[in-house]
């Protein structure tokens, strides 16, 4: 089988194989597969590459939902709490 440069692992591909994987154990394996990319990779684009090779014959694989939930934007982290949240202590 020929390596998929977008999975070069294969950890998204064989994670589509385990009966009765659970939606934890796939954002489990795809914080693995994400710590394993290149630094210059643009993860978004491998993710719709991935979701456009896997996710037609997978529509309700618990992978398929963590993948399309890598795409969603997420809003930055704000700090919460007023000066005094800061000072006390």
């Amino acid at each position: 089988m020929e390596k998929d440069p977008n999975d070069p692992r294969g950890l998204i591909r064989e994670s589509f194989r385990i009966d009765g994987i659970t939606a934890e154990e796939c954002r489990t394996i795809f914080l693995d597969w994400v710590l394993t990319m290149p630094a210059e990779a643009d993860i978004k684009t491998v993710v719709r590459a991935l979701l456009a090779t896997y996710a037609d014959a997978n529509d309700s694989h618990p992978m398929t939902a963590t993948l399309q939930d890598a795409l969603a934007q997420v809003n930055p982290a704000r700090r919460r709490g007023g000066r005094r949240a800061r000072f006390e202590n």
